[in-house]
């Protein structure tokens, strides 16, 4: 498939967000490239404590997180005016919600979306990321899935990358920004 670039460019920060083994990286990239935005990697902003406990299989708790998510945010707020693609997992409620305050209020999400099978097919196949697959679960448990949220899109990951970047755009330019 190839790749349609919008007609105009999009000029709003994302947070591509989901459990481990949705794609978030992968999709990140693919969009961000499609809307002309940079591009942060979300779990590059991790302090180190935080990927150890998890390269340890501990799950990280709300204050583990907090930091993180702060760093996310002043990401989100440099890239506020002029569109920014960050990835995030952004589990729950109120760390959507922290994220949206750090953006001005001016955030979309794109949710990726999958069965915990594929998730869990998907995590056994990859190299090199600091996430066991043991921790798919608790990342399960607390997911507050965003569904009926504002400025979310939600995109089912059962499809090639360039086909969920796609559904993701086209749900980004569908959003309503006044």
């Amino acid at each position: 498939m190839a790749i349609q670039q919008p007609s105009e460019r999009f000029r709003a920060p994302v947070i591509v967000m989901g459990v481990s083994g949705s794609g978030k990286s992968s999709v990140g990239i693919l969009l961000a490239r499609m809307l002309d935005l940079p591009y942060v990697e979300g779990d590059e902003l991790h302090p180190k404590a935080n990927v150890e406990k998890m390269s340890k299989g501990i799950p990280l708790t709300d204050e583990d997180r907090w930091p993180w998510l702060d760093l996310i945010g002043e990401r989100l707020a440099q890239g506020a005016a002029d569109g920014i693609v960050i990835t995030c997992s952004a589990l729950k409620k109120s760390y959507r919600d922290r994220l949206r305050a750090a953006a001005g209020g001016r955030l979309a999400f794109v949710f990726l979306d999958g069965t915990k099978e594929l998730l869990v097919d998907r995590m056994g196949h990859r190299t090199g990321h600091f996430m066991p697959l043991s921790l798919l679960d608790t990342q399960l448990a607390t997911l507050e899935r965003p569904d009926r949220e504002d400025r979310v899109v939600v995109v089912d990951i059962d499809a090639t990358l360039e086909t969920i970047a796609q559904a993701a755009a086209k749900g980004l330019g569908a959003l309503n920004w006044a």
